[in-house]
């Protein structure tokens, strides 16, 4: 059910953040192939990020007037839109343009539109209804974060086959809808998800493909940066539409790692 070229400026750097590489317990034997990190062109990614305050002028969305929910400055400088050097056709819809490093630019305020209505749809759901579900090591700290901030059940690290779909297993739940930080490191989450028949909102990079995802948020899901900043706006945008104060700071979702 899911739904140009140019430089940076003299003022801008680009800070090289590694990817967070798989551990040993991280892919256990036996882990199915599609849980594990991307690689090849991937591990070329970049994350830019802004050191002088007034040199954030990449282009990244079409409307430069946009009413966004925080400063577009604040977007580029946590890397949101930096997207892959690769791209599927389930995401070329959220494609601005493409960079001259290869770097594919996701249009900023469709993430920030997507942000708002995943919100709006999670206000919904009772709170404990809602599980996050991250393996990649920069997603699992927000997400973790996220579930505190707005009540739900979070499940960050190595998803447990049958936690959605075998009653049996001990740490077996129920929930109404599922939240996942990447469709291809989260695919078990996604799968089961699927299989019992419950909504998946999914932050979806330039290659991600979106067959399995009901809600599509366009975002960078690899960068620290990017996914703390998404998950607190998310959350954010959650407790509002529920008519609750947001009680926390992006500086909750960062973590030193």
């Amino acid at each position: 059910m899911s739904d140009n070229d140019d430089e940076l400026t003299d003022a801008e750097t680009q800070v090289v953040e590694a990817e967070d590489e798989p551990t040993d317990d991280e892919q256990p034997a036996g882990t199915d192939p599609a849980d594990a990190e991307p690689t090849g062109d991937e591990t070329a990614r970049t994350e830019t990020e802004e050191t002088a305050p007034d040199g954030l002028q990449e282009d990244v969305m079409p409307d430069e007037e946009a009413d966004l929910l925080i400063p577009v400055e604040d977007y580029l400088a946590a890397g949101i839109h930096i997207g892959t050097q690769q791209k599927t056709e389930d995401m070329e819809r959220f494609i601005h343009r493409v960079r001259t490093d290869g770097l594919y630019v996701l249009d900023v305020s469709q993430t920030d539109d997507r942000i708002r209505t995943a919100g709006s749809f999670l206000s919904g759901y009772a709170p404990e209804q809602i599980l996050v579900a991250s393996s990649r090591q920069y997603g699992r700290f927000p997400a973790e974060t996220f579930a505190d901030a707005v009540g739900a059940r979070a499940r960050t690290g190595r998803f447990i086959p049958g936690t959605l779909t075998n009653p049996k297993y001990a740490g077996y739940i129920e929930p109404d809808v599922v939240v996942v930080t990447d469709p291809i490191g989260d695919s078990q989450a996604v799968k089961e998800a699927i299989t019992v028949g419950i909504p998946v909102i999914a932050m979806c990079d330039s290659n991600n493909t979106v067959s399995n995802v009901d809600l599509v948020v366009p975002t960078n899901n690899k960068g620290r940066k990017a996914l703390s900043v998404v998950y607190w706006l998310l959350s954010n945008e959650t407790l509002d539409n529920r008519g609750a104060e947001p009680m926390y700071a992006l500086e909750d979702f960062e973590t030193e790692i």
